[in-house]
């Protein structure tokens, strides 16, 4: 197959990019002006592009089978809100637009089961949505994921979508990575929000999933949670804890002050137009203490995914307490 990637500069893209290399798929990722394109392999063909700039999406896209849609805005806080809407929303029409008008045979997107939002617990593939979703992440993503489920039944768009968890691996540069330093580097003031669970997940197993759907037969208009464990953030706490040695936070901060103290944060941020002390944006905050709880078995079913235990990625992301400079 030649697949068409976007986002395959980012965390799950180059994990994604090395995989379809590895199945000697051909690889065209579309690339802004500026990515970091080392961490692609050298025979991955580069378009230069941007999802919100439809004339390079068809220069790229043209003569591909497939396409792989990853690109997103993944942050809590930025000072141009309206990035939001243009990257998650209008830039998932224009690759789906694109991908119709170049006669693309699948593609598989990747969305967020945040999208679900307050649904109810333990949330399936056919959990209907709650009616809050929080944060402008989560808002914008949904959005996004509507316009391509209009587009599957106006137009029959050939799509399969992937709703990973908060994914977990080494490399990662945003949230997660942060978070991890901060425990390790003794950063963390208190504990926060230790009672929310969330479903956590590997970015190799992430990639996996989008391969396998991407590969698979007769699984257009498939959804698939990727979901390896629900867990507390107090358990992640502990994990951590034990896999490098370091002392946790004795205070734990109660849930309203947490909130009330992101709330100043991000007020402060925006007085700033600098991110949130301690990645204590109110967006993901909120988040956090929603929490989920998620079944991702329907992937090990359907997909043949096995996922890696949570433990076991965390032990390769801080290899042993020595190891949390490399982090």
């Amino acid at each position: 197959m030649r697949v068409f990637v976007t986002g395959g500069t980012g965390f799950i893209g180059r994990h994604l990019v090395a995989r379809l290399r590895a199945a000697h798929h051909d690889v065209v990722c579309l690339v802004r002006t500026g990515s970091d394109t080392s961490v692609l392999p050298d025979d991955a063909e580069l378009a230069r592009g941007d999802v919100t700039d439809r004339m390079s999406l068809a220069s790229g896209m043209r003569g591909c089978d497939r396409v792989a849609s990853l690109a997103n805005l993944y942050e809590f806080w930025v000072t141009d809100r309206d990035a939001y809407r243009r990257v998650n929303v209008t830039g998932t029409r224009n690759v789906m637009e694109t991908a119709l008008d170049e006669g693309v045979s699948k593609i598989v997107h990747v969305s967020t089961a945040a999208v679900y939002g307050n649904a109810a617990w333990p949330v399936t593939e056919d959990t209907p949505e709650g009616d809050r979703c929080f944060g402008e992440y989560s808002r914008s993503k949904r959005r996004g994921d509507r316009v391509i489920w209009d587009l599957f039944e106006s137009r029959d768009l050939p799509v399969v979508m992937v709703y990973p968890g908060a994914v977990i691996g080494p490399g990662d540069p945003k949230a997660a990575r942060r978070y991890l330093r901060n425990v390790l580097e003794g950063r963390l003031p208190a504990q926060v929000l230790t009672g929310s669970p969330f479903p956590f997940v590997s970015v190799d197993d992430v990639a996996a999933g989008i391969l396998a759907a991407m590969e698979g037969e007769g699984n257009t208009g498939e959804r698939y949670i990727l979901a390896a464990e629900n867990l507390t953030f107090g358990e992640v706490n502990r994990m951590i804890a034990e896999v490098s040695g370091v002392d946790l936070p004795g205070f734990v901060m109660p849930d309203w002050m947490t909130v009330a103290t992101a709330h100043l944060c991000t007020l402060l941020a925006r007085a700033t137009r600098r991110p949130p002390m301690l990645d204590l944006a109110i967006d993901q905050v909120r988040l956090m203490r929603q929490g989920m709880r998620t079944d991702g078995s329907k992937a090990e079913r359907e997909l043949g995914l096995r996922y890696e235990p949570v433990r076991q990625v965390i032990e390769r992301i801080v290899g042993g307490s020595a190891g949390a400079g490399r982090i």
